[in-house]
């Protein structure tokens, strides 16, 4: 792990390595997969307006998105959805998500820089976990803001479907709108059931 001494935000970790900054979306959700992505930016760029994502607003985000899609080196998003969320835990898929995600580089990196304090072993790639990497190092903001808005999307067209639990509004976190519609409406398979999903689980009607 990598404790840095300045707050500005750095476009990658060693600048002598092709690394990918990886982050995850979703991972305190009651609902939905979690969702990783991978980046790796130019290093000759000066990304602006790069930051954590969940210091963004959502307008911000999607531009960022296409800035991110358009002018990066490679970048993937993959998830991992509820049932598996259920069988491994959120931590094992949310580095499961991180692995899919550099899966589908176009290029392979040679250093991975991961958002957070634990990561698993990818390949033979070192790694460097960045404890609130999102706000430090611009790839693994950029990773940030792909995880976030892809899932947000997924969870707005899921909303269509089941607009009792407001997953338009609360993207599958655990809000009190949500925690109703589970009370009144039950779970449904997007739900994971490993979660505590409501305050008292013995009430939660698990028909699907």
């Amino acid at each position: 792990m990598i404790e840095f001494k300045n707050n500005d935000m750095k476009n990658q970790l060693l600048f002598d390595k092709i690394e990918a900054g990886c982050d995850e979306a979703g991972r305190g959700c009651l609902a939905g997969p979690v969702f990783a992505a991978a980046v790796i930016l130019k290093p000759d760029v000066d990304y602006q307006g790069f930051i954590d994502s969940k210091q963004l607003s959502e307008k911000n985000r999607k531009e960022i998105k296409f800035l991110i899609e358009k002018s990066a080196e490679a970048w993937a998003v993959a998830k991992v959805n509820p049932k598996k969320i259920d069988e491994i835990n959120i931590l094992n898929a949310s580095i499961l998500a991180m692995h899919l995600a550099i899966d589908q580089l176009n290029i392979r990196p040679e250093h991975i820089a991961v958002d957070g304090n634990r990561f698993q072993i990818y390949q033979d790639i070192p790694h460097t976990c960045v404890i609130k990497g999102d706000s430090k190092l611009k790839n693994i903001a950029a990773a940030s803001i792909l995880a976030k808005t892809y899932r947000d999307e997924y969870m707005e067209k899921l909303h269509e479907e089941f607009p009792h639990y407001k997953w338009n509004q609360n993207k599958g976190y655990p809000t009190s709108a949500h925690r109703h519609g589970i009370k009144v409406y039950g779970v449904s398979d997007h739900h994971r059931k490993s979660f505590r999903l409501l305050p008292q689980q013995i009430e939660i009607d698990f028909k699907t």
